[in-house]
């Protein structure tokens, strides 16, 4: 069976999951298997560059801190699209479609959204105080299940310099 942590029972003996024993799951790659979490809450939790909650087949939802000044890393993914999305702290979005070009910058905060299209060289960069705090989603997936990088130099040093990265 799935482990999600604690299991409730409705009045009709119906199992359920509590979202709110979300803290319980240890912040560790859930898939393939079903799954509901507070997501707001499990992205502050995380301390990690980046650390993958969810992989499916289709899917990947990671979830990523950024210390102040750091970036992500200018990069585009030829076969996947990626969503954004900034749950706490400040930064700056740049995309275009070559990395020597990037014509579309916007400033990003809690809150926000960011929408990257399959071919788009991209870079968040945190401009804040705090740590910028984020989830990914794409798809398909781009990291390999269970990935934790607890830094990005350690990220850099998983995943190897490739012609999709400068």
């Amino acid at each position: 069976m799935y482990e999600q942590g604690p299991v409730m029972a409705w009045p009709n003996g119906m199992p359920y999951y509590h979202h709110c024993y979300h803290h319980l799951n240890h912040l560790r790659d859930q898939g393939p298997h079903p799954f509901v979490t507070n997501i707001n809450e499990d992205t502050l939790q995380n301390h990690s560059f980046r650390r993958a909650l969810w992989t499916g087949d289709y899917l990947q939802l990671t979830l990523m801190s950024l210390m102040p000044g750091e970036c992500i890393g200018l990069e585009s993914h030829p076969n996947l699209d990626q969503f954004l999305r900034v749950e706490k702290g400040q930064g700056i979005v740049q995309m275009g479609e070559r990395k020597d070009h990037l014509d579309f910058v916007r400033y990003v905060c809690d809150d926000s959204a960011i929408i990257i299209p399959a071919g788009t060289w991209h870079n968040l960069t945190n401009t804040g105080c705090v740590p910028l705090k984020l989830y990914s989603i794409y798809a398909p997936p781009n990291h390999p299940f269970g990935t934790v990088h607890e830094t990005k130099a350690d990220a850099i040093a998983a995943e190897g310099e490739n012609e999709n990265h400068y």
